[in-house]
């Protein structure tokens, strides 16, 4: 467990050329990154171990949902990649989770923090209810899944912001939780359905959350990234 907060960028580039782009637009800032699917499946693994010698903290976002013995073993290829967070899907269920954390377990008990998605940020309760068949409402839902992944053994969730305090209340604050889906005040939000400002998160308790569209689209990154750490943290940078 971890009582650090902190800023995650999602670097959702298709090459590793137009993240080091993007970086150099940050000037002295190293942020913790997020690393996706887009920028993995584009840039392979090295760039996952390049990132770490040059002092980057990864959150790598992959989102594994297979069966148990299929994501044990990729766990089990991912864990020396030096990636500071990895993340599966919670309806995988517990024993996909519990074999997740095994293959992610080094041989002398270190591992990453291992989080499992709870529903996406873009799933509303009509999508919920009526295409995936889940009834009742989202926060409900998360608030289970979380309570599933607490005991498989995971270090917490991803959750909207929104859901937050109700997964602290479920689940104690010392399990983490992990909020996308953030947008300054006045951003657009685009595809997300479920959104919160950085220091309305803040305020609803988030460990991290991550960010991107609304840094790495911006027409100046480096302030936006300092304004979303002055909002989340207190920082005060120039």
């Amino acid at each position: 467990m971890t009582d650090r907060n902190d800023v995650i960028v999602a670097a959702d580039f298709p090459t590793a050329d137009a993240l080091d782009h993007f970086l150099g637009r940050l000037g002295d800032q190293r942020p913790y990154l997020k690393v996706g699917m887009e920028l993995f499946y584009g840039a392979g693994p090295d760039l996952v171990r390049r990132l770490k010698g040059e002092g980057y903290s990864v959150f790598l976002d992959l989102k594994l949902h297979d069966i148990p013995n299929t994501v044990g073993s990729a766990m089990a290829v991912l864990r020396d990649l030096g990636a500071d967070m990895v993340n599966l899907h919670a309806a995988g269920g517990s024993v996909m989770m519990e074999a997740a954390k095994e293959g992610l377990t080094r041989p002398d008990g270190t591992r990453p923090l291992l989080i499992a998605v709870t529903q996406l940020t873009s799933t509303s309760k009509d999508m919920l209810n009526q295409e995936l068949l889940i009834p009742g409402e989202v926060d409900e839902a998360v608030a289970h899944y979380a309570k599933v992944t607490q005991a498989a053994g995971l270090d917490g969730v991803v959750c909207s912001a929104r859901e937050t305090a109700l997964v602290k209340a479920t689940c104690g604050t010392g399990f983490l939780t992990v909020t996308p889906g953030i947008r300054f005040a006045e951003g657009d939000v685009q595809d997300q359905v479920r959104v919160m400002t950085p220091q309305a998160a803040r305020e609803a308790g988030s460990d991290f959350i991550v960010v991107g569209r609304p840094i790495t689209s911006a027409r100046d990154p480096r302030a936006a990234y300092l304004r979303c750490r002055n909002e989340f943290l207190g920082e005060n940078n120039a």
